[in-house]
């Protein structure tokens, strides 16, 4: 299978799936945050906001694979793409850390975090991720102009036909060193962090006497599953840095290793079906109105045919 038809079906399956999933968790945090909002809500609200940020960018890359990574699009939208693509998926890391370490608190210390958790303290901590994760992505959104501005220090009159994808070895320099620090600060950090906050979690939990199994195990399977998807979805292309900087050149293969960067646009709602119990009763009551709704249509056509029955 060519690559160009691997990215567009994973592309469109990601947004085919992720962005119900992600606007019903969008509507469900959203009233929950009006009502009573809670650190681990607000957290998680960003988280969502990041993913439908970074779905509403995916149909410019559906575009760049259909046309076999061309950029044919106007090339202003080039690095707005990169920069809002890439910058969400390291939100996203940060996040996730947030959440780990709300969670962490929540157990290890229950009576301090009673005290002191408040929810401007959340807000303050996503306003953080969102920054950050800005200022580090910033170089995706200047290499690509300085494609266009300069070459060899004179002024090109075209753009570029490819998008974030050829680099001159002045741009690497630069970007590759950027890219290490990608991995080192907004991955080797964060995953550190959410193992250090997942392993105590756990470790706390199961010595906890006056907690039910079910709950315990829910809890337990969900901090290990999402240690399992931030190592899978993040961890192939943020090594693709590292064996860029070492080699000194821009991988071929890191196109395929951001795949599953994409598809964590997916897992996410899992995380929060099982983190929130205001999205799971927001699941069940859609299932039994979907259910209540097809029961009423199907109700005229049983009844018709049962007066046939007596009928004949």
């Amino acid at each position: 299978m060519p690559i160009t038809h691997l990215l567009l079906s994973v592309y469109i399956a990601t947004f085919l799936i992720g962005v119900p999933a992600n606007i019903l968790a969008f509507c469900t945090f959203c009233q929950k945050v009006r009502r009573k909002p809670a650190p681990i809500d607000i957290l998680l609200l960003n988280l969502t906001i990041s993913d439908l940020i970074f779905l509403a960018f995916l149909p410019f890359k559906m575009k760049e694979a259909v046309d076999d990574m061309n950029w044919n699009l106007p090339f202003f939208l080039c690095p707005v793409t990169g920069f809002l693509f890439y910058s969400t998926i390291y939100n996203s890391t940060l996040l996730l850390t947030a959440v780990s370490v709300e969670r962490y608190l929540g157990v290890a210390f229950p009576i301090r975090y009673a005290l002191c958790h408040r929810p401007r303290y959340a807000v303050v901590a996503s306003i953080i991720c969102w920054v950050v994760s800005s200022l580090n992505l910033s170089v995706v959104y200047i290499v690509p102009c300085s494609q266009w501005i300069y070459s060899n220090g004179t002024i090109i009159d075209d753009p570029p036909t490819m998008c974030y994808l050829n680099f001159t070895q002045d741009q690497l320099s630069i970007l590759l060193p950027v890219r290490l620090e990608l991995f080192l600060v907004l991955f080797c950090v964060p995953f550190l962090v959410c193992t250090f906050c997942y392993v105590n979690f756990i470790r706390i939990l199961s010595r906890l006497p006056n907690i039910g199994r079910r709950r315990r195990l829910r809890a337990i399977g969900l901090a290990l599953g999402t240690l399992l998807v931030f190592a899978l979805c993040f961890g192939p292309y943020n090594v693709s840095h590292v064996v860029g900087f070492v080699r000194k050149d821009s991988e071929s293969w890191r196109d395929v290793a951001l795949l599953s960067s994409t598809l964590n646009a997916c897992l996410d709602p899992i995380i929060f079906y099982f983190s929130s119990v205001a999205v799971r009763s927001m699941l069940s009551h859609c299932f039994r109105t979907s259910k209540t709704d097809k029961n009423r249509k199907s109700f005229p056509l049983e009844m018709c045919k049962h007066g046939e029955i007596i009928q004949h």
